[in-house]
């Protein structure tokens, strides 16, 4: 069968083990029932996220043009203390910004390749670990806007790692750690504008498992602009990671806006 499509990332469905959809115009793929098969990845061209124009992908999903002019794709997407809404000042568009902005966010702890720290909407919870391969995850504060989780976050980065090494994220090297006692020891780690939302006793620690049957002990990433025909036996699912058997992952959400063809 064959599946041809725009890529996004991947959707998930939190169950045990995690269950992973691609979701096409016209189609969808579970990912899950492909474990353990030979499937084929072909490049055939590029259609921003954005605008939908057939324009080289840049960054994120989009050209460069709606890259540098996209209200989504502003700053304070990637680092949240830039966040201006809450002061009714506009970076790029004022009512979206509004929209995203002035939400509750989540700061968490997250265990992938070690703990890390790091900032979500409270929509995205747990999807936001889901995606960054995270085997637990617990959250520390929920504040009402993306400013004071972007900055518990900064203060959190001196004692944190604030990015996941996606080599030993997929290579499952992950070192044992308590979540719990973690989030106990950096109450005063907090800024005073967000103590208030800091509650111990909230401990709900996620615990997340995925569709892997076997883990690479090395990885090489496939680069469909340099490899536009690859095909492989589907090992594992981990992340937004497809997992082959020659150690070849496949990062869906690097390539969104890229038009494939998938067949099985």
């Amino acid at each position: 069968m064959t599946y041809e499509g725009v890529l996004t990332k991947m959707q998930t469905e939190f169950l045990a083990p995690i269950q992973y959809y691609l979701v096409f115009e016209n189609s969808f793929l579970n990912l899950n029932q492909l474990l353990d098969k030979s499937i084929e990845i072909n490049f055939q061209g590029y259609q921003c996220l954005n605008c939908g124009k057939k324009k080289k992908i840049f960054r994120q999903g989009f050209c460069y043009d709606c890259f540098i002019s996209s209200a989504s794709a502003g700053d304070w997407i990637m680092k949240p203390e830039l966040s201006t809404a809450h002061l009714d000042l506009e970076d790029r568009d004022l009512d979206y910004e509004k929209r995203v902005q002035l939400q509750p966010h989540i700061v968490y702890l997250a265990l992938s390749s070690e703990v890390k720290v790091g900032v979500t909407r409270k929509t995205q919870v747990p999807t936001r670990w889901i995606d960054q391969g995270a085997v637990q995850a617990i959250a520390i504060v929920e504040v009402p806007n993306r400013y004071l989780a972007g900055i518990t976050e900064v203060a959190l980065k001196n004692h944190y790692a604030d990015k996941t090494n996606w080599q030993k994220m997929l290579k499952n090297e992950v070192p044992a750690a308590d979540l719990i006692k973690e989030k106990a020891s950096l109450r005063y780690l907090i800024p005073k504008e967000a103590q208030e939302y800091f509650h111990l006793e909230k401990e709900d620690l996620y615990h997340i498992h995925f569709p892997v049957l076997e883990y690479p002990k090395k990885v090489t990433s496939l680069n469909l602009d340099k490899t536009p025909n690859f095909s492989g036996k589907l090992k594992g699912i981990k992340g937004q990671y497809l997992l082959f058997e020659d150690g070849t992952v496949f990062n869906v959400r690097t390539y969104e806006g890229y038009v494939v063809k998938f067949s099985v």
